[in-house]
């Protein structure tokens, strides 16, 4: 069963779990079970994709009810009006502690022509761990909230690479030692990129909508160990775009 966050009669939000393809593509590989169909056996009737994750990426993701829903919120995400939080564990500490990647980015195909893409960013708290690897006797990470200012493919995953802090579990941009070691020490088989938070107009009566996804158990897990408490709603208000 998935957990809903919020539904009506036009619109829908669900916490993904992370793993589960959202729908048939070429880019999920073997995949056999989808989001969308799961979700349509457990509340029948007929749904659409008003947005999308990445197969590996839990979090809010938004389900219309008919396809004129579905482009309505469309053109709010491809206006930039929609206001997504993600809530992410990278290698190292990022420095500064509050920055903005401008980086152009492709599509799903890395030849492809590269476009402009911002993920603003802050560092929540951080950690040193006591295990060596690699030269480094210990380990750095941090929690870290992005804001991804543009919807780029992968793009939080990319500009995290890009200034050398990988999302940890990240088997495409990340450092697969990295990825070991939580496997190994944490019991952490995910990778550790959520959609916490999203807010945007209600299609129908434009009212204000601010949904919240929870960690699931295995994300959860590494803030208990390292003892990150998440920030209460009014300390993370919408980061200045300035």
């Amino acid at each position: 069963m998935l957990e809903i966050l919020y539904q009506d009669d036009s619109l829908m939000a669900v916490n993904k779990p992370a793993g589960l393809a959202v729908h048939r593509s070429k880019m999920v590989g073997n995949a056999d079970t989808f989001l969308i169909d799961v979700l349509r056996e457990q509340v029948g009737g007929t749904l659409y994709l008003a947005h999308r994750l990445d197969r590996a990426t839990s979090g809010v993701l938004l389900i219309a009810r008919s396809s004129e829903i579905a482009a309505s919120m469309g053109e709010q995400f491809m206006s930039r009006e929609v206001h997504k939080q993600y809530l992410t564990v990278v290698r190292g500490w990022p420095e500064p502690a509050e920055g903005v990647v401008d980086y152009p980015l492709p599509g799903s195909r890395e030849s492809g022509p590269r476009r402009d893409a911002r993920t603003r960013y802050r560092r929540l708290a951080a950690v040193e761990v006591p295990i060596a690897l690699g030269r480094y006797p210990q380990q750095r990470y941090a929690l870290v909230l992005t804001e991804p200012q543009t919807g780029r493919f992968r793009q939080i995953r990319k500009h995290m690479a890009h200034i050398h802090h990988p999302v940890v579990g990240d088997c495409q941009h990340g450092r697969s030692d990295h990825n070991r070691l939580y496997k190994q020490y944490f019991s952490c088989h995910r990778m550790l990129l959520h959609a916490w938070r999203l807010n945007f107009r209600h299609p129908v009566d434009g009212r204000p909508m601010a949904l919240e996804a929870p960690l699931d158990p295995a994300f959860d897990a590494i803030l208990q160990r390292f003892d990150w408490p998440l920030p209460a709603a009014e300390t993370i208000s919408v980061m200045p775009t300035g």
